[in-house]
């Protein structure tokens, strides 16, 4: 058996604002304080288009300073979970271009967490994404639905 300190899984959650990355974020949170390893809770911002130089790098900065404050959020609803190991990366580009990057350069990371959505306009456009590619991805895809409560994430945690 391996113990948890050796064990270096982490659990990739991608934070963004909507209400389904909330109930991603509480399966990994829980399923990592019950069986060890770390939450890497990633953002990504979107490349601003090209307006002009000065207003480019205002409006990188200003996305940014967003990405950092929802990362800070989910941070601090972790801490109330309780001792849970996390990492945060913010990456810039095309989503799920940049997940897959992430992925790859970590051999850590070992299940990418997503939830879906509530909308009848269908789950989601990343675990859209990552469904359709789920046969070529080097780890497994956990998505929970968004329509679970705290509770029942935590009790299949």
């Amino acid at each position: 058996m391996v113990s948890t300190i050796e064990y270096k899984r982490k659990f990739l959650v991608v934070i963004d604002e909507t209400e389904e990355c909330d109930r991603a974020l509480t399966f990994a949170a829980w399923r990592t304080r019950r069986t060890g390893g770390t939450v890497v809770l990633m953002s990504v911002v979107p490349q601003p288009e090209f307006i002009g130089m000065g207003v480019e790098a205002v409006l990188r900065a200003e996305a940014v300073e967003e990405a950092e404050r929802n990362l800070d959020m989910r941070l601090a609803r972790i801490r109330e979970i309780g001792d849970v190991r996390t990492e945060s990366v913010i990456r810039e580009g095309n989503g799920p271009e940049q997940i897959e990057e992430v992925i790859a350069k970590d051999t850590d990371i070992a299940i990418l967490v997503l939830a879906a959505s509530n909308s009848t306009e269908g789950p989601g456009p990343l675990v859209s994404h990552f469904a359709a590619r789920a046969h070529i991805l080097p780890i497994p895809l956990t998505i929970v639905p968004g329509r679970m409560s705290d509770e029942e994430i935590i009790a299949i945690c």
